[in-house]
């Protein structure tokens, strides 16, 4: 077993760096692009959103498995992240371009970009995720890259949330059109740039056994009966549609119940810096208490703090920002849990049927992370229009501000305590997965 060298985590986070200038562009801005700049209903934007991740959940299960039948000189997964770079960050740019249609032209056309877009995001971030799971077989080796890829990908999310509302400014000089077209063509190069580095300076190690034949049935079966992996699915829904909510209201919520919309870059950046230092920080907490009790502990911490919110006046900026700031700690590790957990059931399911099927068993990754961002779109489009909000209608913004409150607060808290119980049925022990990496390295043998 080689120990990873800094080089090669560095250069796999900077996929993540990649994929978060995609992700969170999406999650933080695409909603308010729609209902702010587009001009698209905030029912229609939300529907939208959901129906474009769920329209490719299948995709998920078949990139899965295609990549775990890649056979090429340069591995399984690498190969994907070249592929799809490019076409990636087209579409990126795509999705934030505004035609000149009519309102129906304009509803068809996000619907084709986006949708178009989760396709290629899908074949890009499902390789990418399952090359954590073979770039080493050490579960605790594992935990640390997965520190170092979260570190990456929160490092996207300050790129993206950090700047991307000035450039908007800067670029378009006053037409929000034209600044978000201009800073995307920039953001999708960078994207680019960075899934090209993490290409060239990563490796595959962990094989399947010589002797494992093809068989799309039993691995469907491994993967339905594997207990771990189904709770990690639901686990990875619950997380993420949390912290969608939080995200996806975040711009609206500076902008309408604070009225400072320069504010909100600084509140996103900081809340990123964070999540970096919980990132890094995750390993050594992972020892102490376990990854299972680690995950149940952020998640309370998390959504206390976060609720705590609702309390907040527009004035009291310094609360606000203590409790973001705390409430991030706690939701920075959650996907630092997650995905290393994930490499943990693809590794249980080796033990247990003596086949492996990585890409697959990663591909419930991107799937929560669709579905839940998605369900979070669709829930913010929802509860908005429920308070009779029009991004396009300053006079509607006043009798919405109590939704928006809740959504920056205690309705994305729902998801996090569903997940707190459905995380104590989690079987992997911290004592199991050492007796789970010996037999396998013994079996090797």
């Amino acid at each position: 077993m080689e120990k990873l060298a800094l080089k090669e985590k560095i250069g796999y986070a900077l996929g993540d760096t990649a994929a978060n200038i995609a992700w969170r562009s999406l999650t933080t801005f695409l909603l308010v692009f729609y209902t702010d700049v587009f001009g698209i209903t905030a029912a229609a934007a939300g529907v939208l959103l959901l129906v474009a991740r769920l329209s490719d959940g299948g995709l998920d299960i078949v990139v899965g498995m295609l990549a775990d039948r890649t056979n090429s000189k340069n591995g399984k997964f690498r190969p994907w992240i070249l592929w799809s770079a490019l076409p990636l960050g087209i579409l990126m740019a795509l999705t934030f371009t505004t035609p000149n249609f009519s309102y129906t032209g304009k509803l068809m056309y996000a619907y084709f970009t986006y949708i178009l877009l989760m396709f290629v995001y899908t074949a890009n971030n499902i390789p990418y995720s399952a090359l954590m799971g073979v770039m080493t077989s050490s579960h605790q080796d594992r935990t640390s890259l997965s520190s170092y890829r979260f570190a990456g990908a929160y490092l996207g999310g300050i790129i993206t949330q950090g700047f991307l509302i000035y450039l908007v400014m800067f670029l378009g000089n006053g037409n929000k059109n034209l600044g978000y077209q201009y800073a995307m063509y920039l953001f999708a190069a960078l994207l680019v740039v960075f899934l090209l580095i993490t290409y060239f300076t990563t490796n595959e190690r962990v094989l399947p056994a010589t002797d494992q034949q093809t068989n799309i049935g039993k691995d469907i079966k491994d993967l339905v009966t594997n207990r771990p992996w189904l709770i990690l699915l639901i686990i990875g829904f619950l997380f993420v549609t949390y912290n969608s909510i939080k995200q996806g209201i975040t711009v609206i919520y500076f902008e309408r119940y604070l009225n400072n919309v320069p504010l909100t870059a600084y509140y996103m950046v900081a809340l990123l810096v964070v999540s970096m230092i919980a990132a890094l920080v995750t390993t050594p907490l992972a020892g102490y208490f376990g990854k299972k009790n680690l995950f149940i502990y952020v998640i309370l911490f998390s959504v206390l703090t976060n609720g705590a919110l609702y309390f907040c006046s527009p004035t009291n900026i310094a609360p606000i920002f203590t409790l973001g700031i705390l409430s991030e700690f706690g939701a920075g590790i959650m996907p630092v849990l997650f995905f290393a957990m994930l490499g943990d059931a693809a590794d249980y399911s080796e033990w247990k049927n003596n086949r492996r099927a990585t890409g697959l068993f990663y591909s419930a990754g991107t799937f929560a992370m669709k579905f839940g961002g998605g369900v979070a779109g669709a829930i913010i489009g929802f509860v908005l229009t429920a308070y009779h909000y029009n991004g396009m209608d300053p006079n509607s913004i006043q009798g919405a501000i109590p939704g928006i409150k809740l959504l920056m607060s205690w309705i994305p808290g729902i998801f996090g305590i569903i997940g707190v119980g459905v995380l104590t049925f989690y079987p992997l022990t911290r004592n199991r997965l050492d007796q789970i990496e010996l037999d396998l390295k013994a079996r090797k043998l």
